[in-house]
């Protein structure tokens, strides 16, 4: 009895071991997000990937020198090998599958981590050494499954499938453009839809054109290793077909600590480039270095390394072998920060030269923009930071001449900045000229549909979503002058949500008139179900206009407006209504109180009522959330994006209508001939374009 009952406690603790290691590798803090195990295969296990898409492989071998997870008196396994098999059949070491001609050498380094937020408070890291090789530029061309196995510390292994998806070798669409509403979701389509269009009766009088698309999917749109995304990792999967960690892009994120030289993937604008050889462009609303436009060429685990990935994107991937890129045709939004010569340029260099003397024309405003010539490449950024948001452009301009964001340096505001239209129609000309018979790729961004969300500004993210919809109306249009409509996929769609509604309407001037009441009495202001009331937005007052069209709000500031809030959300105090002086910034420090801890801001929205955060305090912004978001898709395969599916699909099913999927290793280069065969080189370390100056939270 006494022994069975040793025998119970002991798998009883071994019970508890196991699962104390489960909880630290998968919650608050990872040792390595996509690794749970002590040998590290990247990419990891249910991967999938296009015929002929070019890759890393990275193995490590970790060996905790204490924690929960110590092992093997912190000493990992040098001499661990890897094979590879498809479909079941006879397994191969990865150097003779690829054909690798010199064998990687050996990485060894040290990295630390939290297991838990009690280690956090303790001050207490896990160490960890390892034990690494890496595999450059290989490439898988045969659909099927292929299983990949680690084997390590005598008996213990790791293991990998990976799918290659069918062949893909016909161009069904001439053109792509894709359209990302940054943290656009149903929910804020809805709010803008009845700002700007009228109803009668509940009928719509006229609708969005986001509306009138044939097509309409959802994207679930989680990273490798969390629920939440932010911008830089979704958007790396809609861009190469992988998921990875939040803040990196085109890369599997390994455990060494520098931030280049991860395992890459190939992104679909090298692949598009090199296999049909076709323009691309990219336009935002944001700073050009900011992850959406920027994980189109980036390489790197983190987004903030804003300067030399401008570098990338004009230069190519520098510190190993790799897909062979010389820069956009396009390249629209603000961010001169990394243009002007200074702290936050790579090497301190004036990229606006650099991208001259690559007979690139530069435009530093709207009316240059419009003259930019359509048979040369073209770079434009319009201010420092993110553009101004279409609200403040357009109904309250005066806040934009508070700004100090010339793009030329100079002090004082940027003038005559363009919008998302005036860009994405521009960078259309330039294309459609410079692709020719090949065709283009295009990405427009909406950025700051997520960045005033961020900021719990309603008004000013739905200002921009309703610029995004006329955007799309005009580009619509403009292939059809153009002849290329029926040549042309376009998708719209998001890269992550956050959780906003409209729950009802309110009264504002109800509310301004309990300025000496306390907060619950304050919100008698609010009507929900049928005192919600119908939309204000589209009534006409005397003596208020704004020439803006017909698809935006008539009146911006009725009495009556939409009552919204987020899920998540700092302390902050809420008003309802426009902002007239400006983005707002719902929470602030206090003197006296920690750098980092963030209270109601006592000079936000100073009519309203408190409303209780539901974030740690060190948040400033609303966060990211769960929800999928939607797809719109109209012209060549636009049938096939329909249904629910990952964010990683949204890349196969554009890769699929451009007949990016090949068996062979197909360049434009070399007329299209390649040698079919995989191959890895470029080994060892680097450090990619260099050290970047940029830090900040992921949104």
């Amino acid at each position: 009895m006494v022994s069975s009952m040793c025998r119970l406690s002991g798998v009883l603790a071994l019970l508890a071991t196991s699962l104390s290691v489960v909880s630290v590798n998968g919650q608050t803090f990872q040792r390595l997000g996509s690794c749970p195990t002590l040998g590290c295969i990247l990419p990891p296990d249910q991967q999938d990937f296009l015929p002929g898409q070019q890759f890393d492989i990275r193995f490590e071998v970790h060996a905790p020198k204490n924690g929960s997870e110590a092992f093997n008196d912190g000493v990992p396994d040098e001499k661990f090998t890897v094979t590879i098999a498809k479909d079941g059949g006879k397994p191969k070491s990865i150097a003779s599958f690829f054909d690798v001609k010199e064998e990687p050498s050996l990485e060894k380094w040290t990295f630390s981590w939290y297991e838990d937020l009690f280690a956090q408070d303790a001050k207490t890291p896990s160490v960890v050494n390892v034990a690494s090789k890496i595999y450059r530029r290989v490439a898988l061309y045969e659909p099927g499954t292929y299983t990949v196995t680690l084997n390590y510390y005598s008996g213990k292994n790791t293991t990998a499938t990976w799918v290659v998806r069918p062949l893909a070798t016909k161009k069904k669409a001439k053109n792509v453009i894709l359209f990302i509403g940054d943290g656009m979701t149903t929910n804020m389509i809805t709010a803008a839809r009845l700002l700007a269009h009228k109803s009668i009766n509940g009928k719509y009088q006229s609708t969005l054109q986001l509306d009138k698309f044939p097509t309409l999917g959802h994207q679930m749109t989680h990273s490798i290793d969390s629920f939440i995304t932010d911008s830089a990792n979704s958007a790396s999967a809609l861009y190469t077909g992988h998921k990875t960690t939040v803040n990196a892009m085109g890369v599997y994120v390994d455990s060494s600590a520098d931030p280049f030289d991860d395992p890459k993937v190939e992104t679909i604008i090298e692949l598009l480039k090199r296999i049909w050889g076709s323009a691309w462009g990219a336009v935002t609303t944001a700073f050009i270095a900011d992850a959406t436009p920027i994980a189109l060429t980036a390489h790197t685990r983190t987004r903030y390394e804003y300067g030399p990935l401008i570098d990338q994107a004009l230069n190519g991937f520098s510190n190993t072998s790799w897909t062979k890129m010389d820069g956009p045709d396009v390249y629209f939004g603000g961010g001169a920060e990394q243009f002007l010569p200074g702290a936050a340029s790579y090497q301190g260099k004036d990229y606006y030269a650099e991208f001259a003397k690559k007979g690139y024309s530069v435009s530093l405003n709207k009316t240059s923009l419009a003259a930019l010539p359509n048979d040369k490449r073209a770079l434009g950024i319009f201010c420092k930071s993110n553009l101004p948001v279409w609200l403040d452009r357009n109904i309250f301009p005066e806040n934009t001449l508070k700004l100090k964001n010339d793009p030329s340096g100079a002090s004082g505001p940027a003038k005559d900045i363009p919008g998302q239209k005036e860009m994405t129609l521009k960078a259309i000309d330039i294309l459609h000229e410079r692709g020719g018979k090949d065709g283009f790729f295009l990405m427009s961004e909406a950025a700051s549909i997520d960045k005033q969300m961020h900021a719990l500004d309603y008004e000013r993210a739905l200002g921009d979503l309703l610029e995004l919809d006329d955007t799309v109306r005009a580009t619509i249009q403009k292939l059809s002058d153009l002849g290329e409509l029926d040549n042309t996929l376009i998708v719209v769609t998001a890269d992550h949500g956050h959780g906003f509604d409209v729950f009802g309407g309110a009264d504002t001037k109800y509310m301004a008139a309990q300025h000496d009441k306390d907060d619950r009495h304050k919100r008698s202001a609010i009507g929900v179900y049928r005192d919600s009331g119908l939309s204000q937005y589209t009534v006409e007052q005397p003596g208020v206009s704004y020439n803006t069209g017909p698809n935006f709000p008539v009146n911006w500031d009725p009495r009556y407006v939409i009552a919204a809030g987020a899920g998540a959300a700092p302390d902050h105090r809420e008003q309802y209504g426009v902002g007239k002086d400006g983005p707002r910034k719902p929470a602030a420090t206090l003197p006296g109180v920690g750098a980092s801890d963030y209270y109601v801001n006592p000079a936000d929205r100073t009519g309203g009522f408190v409303v209780n955060g539901t974030l740690p305090t060190n948040e400033s912004q609303g966060v990211h959330s769960l929800t999928d978001v939607p797809v719109f898709a109209q012209g060549p395969c636009s049938s096939n994006f329909g249904g629910v599916y990952s964010n990683t699909d949204v890349f196969f099913k554009i890769a699929e209508c451009l007949g990016l999927g090949h068996p062979t290793n197909k360049t434009i280069s070399d007329g299209g001939k390649g040698n079919g065969n995989g191959n890895g080189n470029g080994n060892g370390k680097g450090n990619g374009n260099g050290n970047g100056n940029g830090n900040g939270k992921s949104d």
